[in-house]
């Protein structure tokens, strides 16, 4: 949690000023330093001149400029990993879903990418020691696929309180684009208030693919999802918390071989997101996982099972 931004924390920033950022979400030094100025105009109303200078002396607070690659090694000890559920999973992202990054999952209908975001929402929420993050989840669902029933399900085969772990997940339903814009701004705050520690949107392409067609729409859509984009690795960033995203796959019809079905949101999506894993379906209730793209896991591939408990490693 970063330290909270009061009257006096920033030299020469009135309380009135202080009111406005808190009033947006803007509570923590993090979460102003890393939001453009021209975002903390459009969300408080302030004058882009102090804008700017909230943004620069919040950044010279938490921001240390250069730093030698064995500190940045040594800030990165400090980012969490969250379990799976499943040991080979697990192994492939380098030992789970981690903090401070944007995870994407990425399948056509029933690959088995909102079944992998249920078992996180529960396992998140256990102590670090646990496997964890030890904080609350918040799910932005896009599709109207989040149905707690099954989180119940999950808890009680893996021994939880479900009413427990039902209480500590907020779920957000996006009915349209400018929904989905408006609630992933709010995230600072909800963020800081409930001490989220895992942020799922499920799905993150499909309001924007719906409702921008046709190739003269595709400028302004890719514009927008990149700004919802680069909101969400801000808040990762400013709060150490893990997003996980779920994303479509269109089809290539004059592929001839090899697998017609690729990612949608083109180099927006690709370029934002830290790690890309690929899912496809396999025999019976296995699904076959793969990264596809990571700064510095390899590109491997296994294969995991759903269960009454989420997501496991499959039998051979």
């Amino acid at each position: 949690m970063g330290e909270v931004i009061e009257s006096g924390t920033l030299d020469g920033i009135a309380s009135t000023t202080v009111k406005k950022l808190h009033k947006a979400g803007l509570v923590t030094l993090e979460s102003i330093a890393v939001t453009p100025p021209r975002e903390i105009v459009a969300l408080t109303g302030m004058g882009a001149e102090t804008a700017i200078k909230v943004n620069r002396l919040a950044r010279f607070k938490v921001d240390p400029g250069f730093v030698s690659a064995s500190e940045l090694l040594e800030i990165r000890k400090h980012m969490m990993r969250c379990s799976t559920g499943s040991k080979e999973l697990n192994r492939i992202m380098g030992g789970g879903i981690e903090t401070g990054a944007i995870t994407e999952l990425i399948g056509e209908f029933g690959s088995g990418k909102t079944q992998i975001c249920y078992t996180l929402s529960v396992l998140a929420q256990r102590p670090a020691e646990e496997g964890g993050f030890g904080g609350r989840v918040c799910v932005i669902d896009t599709e109207g696929t989040f149905l707690p029933e099954r989180v119940v399900q999950i808890a009680e085969s893996l021994g939880y309180d479900s009413n427990e772990i039902l209480q500590n997940i907020l779920v957000a339903r996006a009915y349209n684009s400018e929904h989905q814009i408006v609630l992933i701004k709010n995230l600072p705050q909800i963020c800081q208030e409930h001490d989220v520690k895992l942020v799922i949107v499920d799905s993150m392409i499909g309001h924007f693919r719906g409702e921008y067609i046709g190739r003269a729409s595709l400028a302004e859509r890719q514009q927008k999802l990149a700004g919802c984009l680069g909101n969400l690795l801000r808040v990762s960033e400013a709060f150490n918390l893990s997003v996980v995203l779920t994303n479509q796959v269109q089809s290539k019809p004059d592929v001839s071989y090899g697998d017609p079905n690729k990612p949608t949101g083109g180099h927006v999506m690709a370029h934002a997101c830290t790690h890309r894993v690929f899912l496809r379906k396999g025999r019976a209730n296995t699904r076959l996982v793969r990264v596809i793209d990571s700064p510095y896991l390899p590109e491997e591939k296994i294969r995991v099972a759903i269960t009454e408990a989420g997501i496991v490693d499959a039998e051979e």
